[in-house]
């Protein structure tokens, strides 16, 4: 056995407790539509939209980012208002579209990513 391995150093409580302070300050709409913009980056990235596309295209990753952004967009949207969820939506159905485009294996309607929360998507 290698005496290498490093245990963790626990954080300092002041530390512990400055963090949990300023998440307090984060209004549920911006961590929910954060969350959002950050599953519809990778999503995106995953389908081959990003600079660099086909490198770094995985259709099995785009599918669970986009299930589930339409299982938070449709929890949340009563939580968040349509001024914020509207766009998401759209972003949503952008997605669910070109992983439609993408795949050589078209998914039946209402059997694409995240079809079970927003039903089939049509362009």
């Amino acid at each position: 056995m290698s005496d290498s391995v490093q245990t963790p150093v626990p954080a300092e409580p002041a530390a512990v407790g400055e963090a949990t302070r300023d998440i307090a300050d984060v209004p549920a709409v911006e961590v929910i539509t954060t969350v959002a913009v950050h599953l519809m980056s990778s999503a995106a990235v995953n389908l081959g939209l990003a600079e660099g596309g086909e490198e770094h295209k995985d259709l099995d990753e785009a599918r669970k980012l986009i299930t589930a952004l339409a299982g938070l967009v449709t929890a949340g949207a009563t939580e968040i208002g349509s001024y914020h969820a509207a766009p998401l939506r759209d972003g949503l159905k952008s997605l669910q579209l070109a992983f439609r485009e993408a795949s050589s294996v078209p998914d039946e309607p209402g059997q694409g990513p995240g079809e079970k929360f927003t039903g089939p998507v049509f362009g």
